[in-house]
C-alpha cells in the first residue's frame, strides 16, 4: 500500500472512531437554522395548556444528564427485555415527554435526521426557563443519542433525602463543584414534590423529634395538614416555593426562613460555603440568574455515550455497526471527490477499514 493510501486508511479509522465534536451554539447554523425557534414554539405551546410542563422538562434534563450524561437515555421507553430510565424510581413521576414528541415531529419535518433529542432537551429546558421569566441563553449543541437506557441506573440520582456529603460525591463525579449544586439546586422554584420526597421531615424525624427542627414550625404544620401520616392521595404534596409558575429566587429566601421541603435543600446551609452563596442568591436575582447560566451550560455539556441522531426520540436507530459502516461510505464519497482516489483504490481501503468495525 502506498503513503497515500496509508494516510487515506488512517483518516478514514480516526474519523469513524472518534466521532467527538465540540459542542457549539452555532451547531446547526447550516443544516437546520431554524432549530431553537422549532423547539421554543412547542414548549410554548404545551406551557400554555399546562403550567406543570416548566417544572417536568427542566428536571428531565436534570435527570437525562446525571445518568449516563446528557444523551436523551430518560426518553428511551422501556421494551420486553429492557426497563428504561424513565420507569425508574425517581423518575416515575417524569412526564411532559409529549413536549419533547412533538418538537422532534416539527423539527424532523423541516430537517430530517439532524437534531438530536438530546440537544431538543437541552433547548426545552432553557425555554421554560426564560418563559417563566428567567435568563435565556444560547445553548451550545451538537450531542448524540444514547442507545442504553435502564432503570436500575437511576440510583445515581442525587436523593431528596441527601445530605451535603452526598450530594457533593454526586456532583463531583460529574464534573459539577459545590457552586454549581447549590445553584442548580436553584432550579426547584419551579418544583413540585410529593409527599414522600419530605415525609421523613414531618413525620418521625428521629427518636427524639418528630418533625425535624430546622422546619419552620408552622410551614411544618402546613406541610402535615397536606400529608399526613397515612396519607393515600396519590398526588398530594407541595410546591416547592410560594411561586411556582416563575423562575426566580424564591426558593433561596425560603430556604434562609426554613421553609425547604427535601433535607437536601436543608443540606445547603449545613456548611459556611454553601450558607453563604444561599444567602447571595436570596439577596440578588442578577447574580443568581448569571450563575444559573453557567452552570446549566456546565451541566448540560456533561458528556454522554450518544452515537447516533434518533428519528423518534423514545427509540433506538440504528444498527450500530450499520451507522458506522454509513459514516465510512459516506467519507468514502467525500474523499473521492477531493482526492481523485481510484475505484480500485477506495475499494482497498473500504474492505481493510470495515474489516475493524
Amino acid at each position: 500500500m502506498n503513503v497515500k493510501l496509508l494516510n487515506l486508511f488512517l483518516t478514514v479509522i480516526l474519523a469513524v472512531s472518534f466521532d467527538i465534536e465540540a459542542l457549539s451554539p452555532h451547531y446547526y447554523d447550516h443544516t437546520c437554522p431554524q432549530a431553537d425557534q422549532i423547539v421554543t414554539n412547542a414548549v410554548k405551546k404545551a406551557m400554555s395548556n399546562d403550567k406543570t410542563v416548566p417544572a417536568a422538562l427542566l428536571r428531565m434534563h436534570f435527570h437525562d444528564c446525571f445518568v449516563r450524561g446528557c444523551d436523551a437515555s430518560v426518553l428511551l421507553d422501556s421494551t420486553g427485555k429492557n426497563k428504561a430510565e424513565k420507569d425508574g424510581p425517581p423518575n416515575i413521576s417524569l412526564h411532559a415527554f409529549y413536549v419533547i414528541d412533538n418538537a422532534k415531529k416539527a423539527l424532523e419535518e423541516q430537517c430530517p435526521g439532524v437534531v438530536s433529542c438530546a440537544d431538543i432537551v437541552s433547548l426545552a429546558a432553557r425555554d421554560v426557563v426564560a418563559l417563566s421569566g428567567g435568563p435565556t441563553w444560547e445553548v451550545p449543541k451538537g450531542r448524540n443519542d444514547g442507545r442504553v437506557s435502564k432503570a436500575i441506573e437511576t440510583r445515581q440520582l442525587p436523593a431528596p433525602t441527601f445530605n451535603i456529603s452526598q450530594l457533593q460525591q454526586s456532583f463531583g463525579q460529574r464534573g459539577l463543584t459545590m457552586h454549581d449544586l447549590v445553584v442548580l439546586s436553584g432550579g426547584h422554584t419551579l418544583g413540585f414534590a410529593h409527599c414522600s420526597s419530605f415525609q421523613n421531615r414531618i413525620q418521625n424525624f428521629s427518636t427524639q423529634k418528630q418533625v425535624d427542627p430546622t422546619l419552620n414550625p408552622s410551614f411544618a404544620a402546613r406541610l402535615k395538614g397536606i400529608c399526613p401520616a397515612h396519607n393515600k392521595a396519590k398526588n398530594a404534596g407541595a410546591t416547592m416555593d410560594a411561586s411556582t409558575t416563575s423562575f426566580d429566587n424564591m426558593y433561596y429566601k425560603m430556604l434562609m426562613q426554613g421553609q425547604s421541603l427535601f433535607s437536601s435543600d436543608q443540606a445547603l446551609l449545613t456548611t459556611p460555603s454553601t450558607k453563604k452563596l444561599v444567602a447571595k442568591y436570596a439577596n440578588s436575582m442578577k447574580e443568581y440568574e448569571r450563575a444559573f447560566v453557567k452552570s446549566m451550560i456546565k451541566m448540560s455539556s456533561i458528556s454522554g455515550n450518544g452515537n447516533e441522531v434518533r428519528l423518534n426520540c423514545r427509540r433506538v436507530r440504528y444498527n450500530l455497526n450499520l451507522r458506522i459502516q454509513q459514516k465510512v461510505s459516506c467519507l468514502f464519497f467525500y474523499l473521492n471527490i477531493k482526492l481523485g482516489l481510484s475505484d480500485e483504490g477506495l475499494v482497498h481501503v473500504s474492505k481493510l477499514s470495515f474489516s475493524l468495525v
